[in-house]
């Protein structure tokens, strides 16, 4: 994520699984059932959670999720609820009598599980669900969730779907996902994702992954895609809109599509043939592009950021077309979100403590990319940071342990340093160690975790076998330090005075 007015980031100061069935039928009857009141289910009802630091209630124990299938009608316009169906495919890791999910900003008709009707009700943002019989451990659950999904702003939250000038784009980030459909709602626990949506015929959809069908009728198309790698629920997208898709080879032969306004078309095409060279230099620093695909969704939206949904990062159009942007500068944001495929969405945080592994690689990669285009120096750049760092220490924590949201904003979390304040810790580090085994690491790491989860320890441990000496001692300084440690091989880099 990175900012832009304000992978998402906020952007430092600079020159200037198992197949679903279909659920079609289903989907058309919801309309119908979305305003049923929900069954009781035992008292009490209370939210759960699988205890992260930063987000308490968000995920769920007691099962793990395979697979989403989703499907949504959207009705032609964006301030009206969408009927949608959620199918879950998960298998129990201990005995459930009763599960939650995380879903808020939504009505439920109906919800099934393993066939039978369940038993639901709320309890804060989760939905509790009784099955009719207990799930034993390592029992298969199919949950079947009939719901409408609003893309109107919910007061006090943030929302998951951003409404753009002529239809609907995705950002979950950090913990929205659960306001567009119910999920386990962390990225801990990963899975395969398809998408049915339907619009009306003048309309497209698009999503993560692949498209695997696309069923046009007479007022209306019905879009299908699936992934081919796990995904954390914060990084599923859905645009729709009146687009072009404009397709393109990259690397191997690797598909790319990009989602444009069609009226842009022309306009943006010289930032879309970039993407090409962009994968191939982040595969020479780090190795081959994980996914089936890649692409940009440019979204006539003002959200404030760019976001890296997996397979299809969202921008805004304004990013492109406001003149006094350097070039250089949309090069580096572009190869941000690119980079966050390697680091955010293969290989994806276990705790969103571990949002630094993240955003500061993300960052590291944006800055040296416009280092060796001989834009920014990474020396000079990271000289700045370094004089910053305490007061970005002092603002929001230190990288690997940084405070809590702020109340009703959830993406608070994505302060100055977890960007070039934690790109300046993998600094640090290739100072430490030296390029060549940095290198190796970097390497290393999205091998060794490819299409799963990671902490913080994972790093330490890895650095530390890459560069053949302990180095806990090191990042326990720079992670969890109150104050900046020195910086290896610049001994005179010294903090910044405060400024007003």
């Amino acid at each position: 994520m990175l900012f832009f007015a304000r992978s998402r980031a906020p952007r430092p100061s600079r020159p200037a699984g198992p197949k679903a069935p279909r659920t079609r039928g289903v989907l058309l009857a919801v309309a119908t059932s979305v305003t049923l009141v929900a069954a009781s289910a035992p008292s009490p009802a209370a939210p759960l959670g699988v205890g992260d630091r930063l987000f308490p209630h968000l995920g769920n124990p007691g099962y793990d999720v395979t697979s989403y299938d989703l499907s949504f009608t959207y009705p032609g316009v964006n301030d009206k609820p969408m009927a949608a169906v959620t199918v879950i495919d998960a298998r129990a890791t201990a005995r459930l009598e009763s599960l939650n999910l995380d879903f808020s900003h939504g009505k439920v008709g109906s919800i099934d599980v393993n066939g039978a009707p369940a038993r639901f009700t709320t309890a804060d943002e989760d939905l509790v669900v009784t099955p009719s019989r207990p799930v034993p451990v390592g029992g298969h659950l199919r949950i079947v969730v009939r719901h409408t999904s609003d893309p109107r702003p919910a007061k006090g939250t943030d929302s998951g779907w951003v409404p753009t000038k002529d239809g609907l784009a995705m950002a979950n980030q950090a913990d929205a996902a659960h306001r567009v459909f119910p999920c386990n709602d962390h990225p801990s626990d990963k899975a395969d994702f398809t998408f049915r949506i339907t619009t009306p015929k003048s309309l497209t959809a698009v999503a993560n992954g692949l498209p695997v069908a696309t069923d046009r009728r007479a007022s209306a198309t019905t879009w299908t895609y699936r992934t081919r790698h796990p995904m954390a629920t914060e990084l599923a997208q859905v645009s729709i809109g009146k687009s072009t898709v404009v397709h393109r080879a990259g690397p191997r032969g690797l598909p790319l599509r990009d989602v444009v306004p069609t009226k842009d078309r022309k306009v943006l095409e010289p930032w879309l043939r970039k993407t090409p060279d962009q994968i191939a230099w982040m595969e020479g620093k780090v190795g081959r592009y994980p996914f089936e695909t890649y692409g940009l969704v440019i979204a006539e939206a003002s959200t404030g950021f760019e976001l890296e949904t997996q397979t299809l990062s969202l921008f805004e159009r304004e990013l492109f077309v406001r003149p006094e942007i350097p070039s250089w500068y949309v090069d580096a944001i572009m190869v941000h979100e690119l980079a966050h495929q390697w680091f955010g969405d293969s290989v994806s945080p276990r705790t969103w403590s571990d949002l630094w592994l993240n955003e500061g690689h993300a960052t590291w990669y944006e800055a040296l990319y416009a280092d060796e285009k001989g834009h920014y120096a990474l020396d000079k750049r990271m000289k700045d940071a370094y004089g910053r760092s305490d007061a970005w220490r002092a603002a929001g924590g230190p990288p690997a342990h940084i405070k809590g949201p702020e109340a009703g904003q959830k993406i608070s979390i994505f302060r100055p340093v977890v960007y070039d304040g934690s790109a300046l810790v993998l600094y640090a580090l290739r100072q430490e160690i030296g390029r060549p085994a940095f290198e190796r690491l970097e390497r290393a790491w999205v091998s060794t975790y490819r299409d799963d989860t990671a902490t913080t320890g994972d790093f330490v441990d890895l650095a530390s076998a890459t560069a053949g000496r302990d180095l806990s001692g090191f990042f326990d300084a720079w992670l969890y330090g109150a104050k900046t440690p020195a910086m290896p091989g610049h001994p005179d880099w010294k903090q910044q005075a405060p400024t007003k």
